[in-house]
C-alpha cells in the first residue's frame, strides 16, 4: 500500500509546487463562462477549462511530441477563451509551462507562436469594442508583459541551472582526470627512482653470488655496492614521498656516477653542469631524464663508456647521453620501453623533445627550450 501511495505522487519533483499554485485561481475562468448567454456556450466553456488542465497537468512530466501537442491545444484554448469570453489570463498558465521547455528550437517555436497569439486575440478582443473586455485593459496589458517576461526568465534560469549541473560534472569530471594524471606521475617517479637502483641490485648480487667461491674480497665489495645501492634507493623514495624538493642536475650527475661505477662503466661529463636560466621544473625534467637514460645504459646497452654533455645556449638547453654500446635485438625494446614514454611526457609537459640515434652506439638527445628573462634596461624601455 505504501509503495503505491510513493508513485501516486501529488507534486511532480522536476516542478515543485509552482504549477500548482497557478492552477488555484482555476475557478477565476468559471466566472467568465457563466456570465455566457447560452448553456450551450457555457457547456462548451467548462469543457474547454478542464481540457486545458487536463492537457497543462499531462504535459508537466511529459517528453517529446506529447509536449507540443499539449501546449498547441492549451494555446488554441487560450484563443478560445479570449474571443468567446473576454477571459485572456490562459496565458499566464502558458507564459509560466514555455519557460521551462528545455529543447532550444521548442522554447523558440512555442515562444513566438503564443506571443503572437496573445497579442493577436487581445487586438481582436479590443476591436470588437467589448466593454467588459476593455474594463480588464490593465490587467490584460500586465497579461501581455508577463507572456513577453516569464518565459525568458523562466527559460535562462532554467538554462542557468543546467549549466551549472554540468559544471558541477565537469569539475568532478577533471578531478578525477587529475587523480589519473597524479598515479601516473607517481608510476613513473617510482619508475625512474625504484627501477634502475632494483636492476643494479639484482645485476650486483647475481655478479656476488658468482664470485663468492672464486674471489670473495671482490664479492665482499658487491654486496657492499648493493647495500650502498638499497640506502640510496631508500633515501630517494623518501625524497619522493615528501615531495621537499625537486632534482638538481648535479646531485644527479653524483649519484648515476656511483651507478656507472658500480657497473664498471666509464662516465665523462662535458659541459658545465651548473644551470644558470633553467627553472627548478626544466631542471626536474632534464634530472629525471638523464637518470632514465643512464639506467637504459646500464640494463640494455653493454657499453664500457659513457658521456654526458651538456649545452645551454641563449634559446635551450640540451643534453646528451652517449655510449658506446651495442643493442642488438634489444634495440626494439629499448625504443618502445616504458622509461622512453615517461621520459616522452616529461619533456611535453615543458615543451621539450627527444630524439633517439642508434648509430655507433646509442646517442639520447633532450632539449628544453629556455623562457629568458627579460633585463632591467629592456623592462625600463
Amino acid at each position: 500500500m505504501y509503495k503505491r501511495l510513493k508513485k501516486a505522487q501529488v507534486f511532480p519533483k522536476t516542478n515543485g509546487i509552482s504549477p500548482y499554485v497557478w492552477l488555484m485561481f482555476s475557478i477565476l475562468p468559471f466566472y467568465f463562462i457563466f456570465r455566457a448567454s447560452t448553456d450551450i456556450e457555457i457547456a462548451s466553456g467548462i469543457l474547454m477549462i478542464i481540457l486545458f488542465f487536463f492537457c497543462y497537468r499531462l504535459t508537466l512530466n511529459a517528453k517529446g511530441w506529447l509536449v507540443y501537442v499539449g501546449t498547441s491545444v492549451q494555446i488554441l484554448i487560450s484563443i478560445a477563451m479570449t474571443l468567446l469570453y473576454n477571459y485572456a489570463y490562459f496565458a499566464f498558465f502558458l507564459a509560466f509551462f514555455i519557460g521551462n521547455i528545455q529543447n532550444r528550437a521548442g522554447f523558440i517555436t512555442l515562444y513566438t507562436i503564443h506571443v503572437a497569439t496573445s497579442f493577436l486575440t487581445v487586438n481582436i478582443g479590443f476591436i470588437k469594442q467589448d466593454k467588459f473586455f476593455i474594463t480588464q485593459t490593465p490587467f490584460i496589458l500586465i497579461s501581455l508583459l508577463a507572456v513577453i517576461l516569464l518565459p525568458l526568465g523562466n527559460y535562462n534560469r532554467n538554462k542557468r541551472g543546467v549549466l551549472q549541473e554540468q559544471l558541477k560534472d565537469a569539475n568532478i569530471r577533471i578531478s578525477e582526470l587529475v587523480k589519473l594524471e597524479e598515479r601516473q606521475r607517481i608510476a613513473r617517479d617510482l619508475h625512474d627512482t625504484l627501477g634502475q637502483k632494483l636492476s643494479l641490485i639484482g645485476l650486483k648480487s647475481d655478479l656476488a653470488h658468482k664470485l663468492i667461491a672464486k674471489n670473495p674480497e671482490q664479492a665482499r665489495l658487491e654486496m657492499k655496492d648493493v647495500q650502498q645501492t638499497a640506502r640510496t634507493a631508500l633515501q630517494e623514495v623518501r625524497l619522493l614521498v615528501s615531495r621537499m624538493r625537486g632534482t638538481k642536475l648535479e646531485d644527479e650527475i653524483i649519484r648515476i656516477k656511483q651507478i656507472l661505477n658500480a657497473a664498471q662503466i666509464e662516465f665523462t661529463v662535458e659541459g658545465d653542469s651548473n644551470l644558470r636560466n633553467v627553472s627548478l621544473l626544466s631542471e626536474n625534467v632534464l634530472s629525471m631524464c638523464l637518470k632514465e637514460a643512464v639506467n637504459n645504459v646500464v640494463k640494455h646497452s653493454g657499453a664500457s663508456a659513457c658521456i654526458l654533455c651538456l649545452e645551454e645556449t641563449s634559446t635551450a638547453i640540451v643534453m646528451k647521453v652517449k655510449d658506446n654500446g651495442n643493442l642488438g635485438s634489444n634495440g626494439l625494446n629499448f625504443k618502445q620501453g616504458h622509461g622512453l614514454q615517461g621520459m616522452k611526457e616529461r619533456l611535453e609537459f615543458v615543451n621539450g623533445t627527444l630524439e633517439i640515434s642508434l648509430a655507433e652506439g646509442t646517442t639520447i638527445t633532450t632539449r628544453i627550450p629556455l623562457i629568458t628573462k627579460r633585463t632591467d634596461k629592456e623592462e625600463n624601455a
